[in-house]
């Protein structure tokens, strides 16, 4: 029978540092969403230290991570000591690693205070909903109250984000919290926009420029997304794509809608008001994915911006996006997709409708084409001058002098536009190669066919070996120069691999590889061991297919036979 938590049970789950094996945690973790969970998700190839921070941050109850990349006894170690020396003790840690983790070490990790390490045999008897039940069948405890955080925290981090996280933890779960006012203005910017339109990169291009900018000056990230209805289980997937946050001057939290109808969490006003209390300098609420007519993020914001990509359908589209009315920044992400141009004149001119800016200049719009997941994109830079300008004007607050230096123009990116299909062209080639191959084979296989006939043939019939050797000399006509040269000197190149060793020269000095070794009874092995082929055709695709040592064109600069 499926369990069913009492509490909101929150998990982080991630792969362990130096792992790229992260199709077992997804499994688990979608499992785990299924059974009501909400997962905070790190993907794979992450520290300890990432993944206790986080765990502390969010105030969960458990962490989850799979590892296969055989230092699974200090990984978890590690991080058992460190959510000690941090007063966290009480979050539970579980793992596991098919076979990589052997049945002792399960038992030296127990013993240390691991929670569950989990082994095959541990699947094979419980099965996968079996583990994830009882994984959140002892998560299942509230959170609620001040914690026992007695002992300094150890992370480096300007606030006690411990006491930040269990204050918001506390308002989710219905309790009453009183934070004190802050002692100066704060202002929330306020990031809403479609699902997939990249809301977090744009968000982490953000803060990463705030923190560079501004090395006095802290900054607070509130980041929803959408619950499921059917179960109840969410995933708060924006710290994959959050790597900024990381830093001693940066906090984020994430909560789920916990309402199917809902871009907002009810206790979002809660959560901007406690990191307030802590007089954050910045606070960043960054809302689920929403559609054309939501626009609940403006009662809690100073400053609205609004995040879509060029390919929104047709120009009257933009005419049912609510945010268009309201948005002090318009953001186009993903610029370098096709079309980006004109999606930005369209966006620009529904801007200028909606605000009755009719005679503005297209520039000094506060619509932008940004490419967030380009290093030091160009189009970020001049958001981000926009947005903190904003700021300024409508609250007040002046964070100092700041300036970003030119980059790298959108043409010159690794991949330019007209290239985001360069794979596509990489296969055509390699299919068009291998057209041509084939048919150079069969080619060369009726001039094997045609010089047998000839020499069948010989002086009986002087007519049909005319009309042979024109056949062949037509054939021969249509291979090549490279298919000739390979067809001709096949006996050169059977000869090279039968000799005792291959003899060649770097640096004026004479290399000897040798060609066969000796097996322990005396057996004579050649190290390459040609096909018994005859057919020009079949000796021709061996060379020309890469399938025959040293014959490739890329393999003739590398050292003979070691290919």
């Amino acid at each position: 029978m499926a369990y069913t938590p009492g509490n909101k049970v929150r998990i982080v789950t991630a792969a362990s540092l130096f792992d790229g094996h992260d199709a077992a945690i997804n499994i688990m973790r979608r499992i785990m969403q299924s059974k009501g969970a909400e997962i905070i998700h790190l993907g794979h190839n992450r520290s300890v230290k990432e993944i206790v921070e986080t765990a502390i941050e969010e105030d969960v109850q458990g962490i989850a991570v799979t590892s296969y990349q055989g230092g699974h006894i200090e990984f978890f170690k590690y991080m058992k000591d460190l959510l000690q020396e941090n007063g966290c003790g009480h979050i539970k840690i579980f793992g596991g690693g098919g076979g990589t983790i052997l049945p002792e070490e399960i038992e030296i990790l127990h013993q240390y205070g691991i929670t569950r390490i989990y082994s095959p045999d541990d699947g094979r008897k419980m099965g996968l909903e079996g583990m994830i039940e009882d994984v959140i069948r002892q998560c299942d405890i509230a959170l609620n109250g001040n914690g026992n955080f007695n002992t300094p925290l150890q992370l480096g981090e300007a606030r006690d984000v411990r006491k930040i996280a269990r204050l918001i933890t506390n308002a989710e779960n219905g309790l009453e919290v009183n934070p004190a006012a802050p002692a100066k203005t704060i202002p929330v910017l306020g990031i809403t926009g479609t699902g997939g339109a990249g809301k977090s990169s744009v968000t982490d291009e953000i803060v990463r420029r705030y923190l560079q900018q501004f090395s006095d000056k802290t900054i607070a990230v509130i980041s929803v997304d959408p619950s499921k209805k059917k179960t109840g289980g969410a995933l708060l997937g924006d710290r994959i794509r959050m790597n900024a946050i990381s830093h001693p001057r940066a906090y984020m939290r994430s909560l789920a809608t916990r309402d199917d109808n809902t871009a907002l969490s009810s206790h979002v006003s809660d959560a901007i008001a406690i990191c307030k209390s802590e007089n954050y300098d910045l606070v960043i609420l960054e809302s689920a994915g929403v559609g054309q007519s939501d626009a609940s993020i403006l009662d809690f914001c100073d400053v609205s911006m609004y995040v879509m990509t060029p390919e929104y359908g047709a120009a009257s589209q933009l005419e049912k996006i609510n945010m268009l009315d309201y948005a002090d920044v318009v953001c186009i992400n993903k610029f370098d997709k096709a079309g980006a141009l004109d999606a930005l004149a369209d966006v620009r001119k529904q801007y200028k409708r909606n605000h009755g800016l009719w005679t503005a200049q297209d520039n000094d719009l506060p619509v932008i084409g940004t490419v967030a997941s380009k290093f030091n994109d160009e189009g970020v830079n001049r958001l981000c001058d926009i947005l903190f300008k904003r700021i300024e004007e409508k609250t007040g607050v002046v964070f100092g002098e700041f300036s970003f230096g030119e980059t790298a123009k959108l043409s010159q990116s690794v991949i330019p536009a007209a290239r985001v299909r360069y794979l596509s062209e990489i296969t055509a080639q390699v299919r068009e190669y291998a057209n041509q191959v084939d048919e150079q084979a069969q080619i060369a296989s009726r001039l094997y066919q045609l010089h047998g006939a000839l020499e069948a043939v010989g002086d009986k019939d002087g007519s049909t070996a005319a009309t042979l050797q024109k056949l062949i000399d037509e054939n021969w006509e249509l291979l090549n120069p490279v298919s000739r040269k390979l067809v001709q000197h096949w006996p050169e190149k059977k000869k090279e691999y039968e000799k005792d060793a291959y003899e060649y020269t770097v640096r004026e000095k004479v290399i000897s590889q040798p060609m066969y070794t000796r097996s322990l009874s005396g057996t004579r092995i050649p190290k390459v061991l040609l096909p018994t082929y005859k057919d020009w055709g079949d000796l021709f695709t061996l060379a020309v297919a890469g399938k025959c040592a040293r014959s490739f064109s890329f393999h003739r600069r590398c050292i003979p036979i070691k290919t």
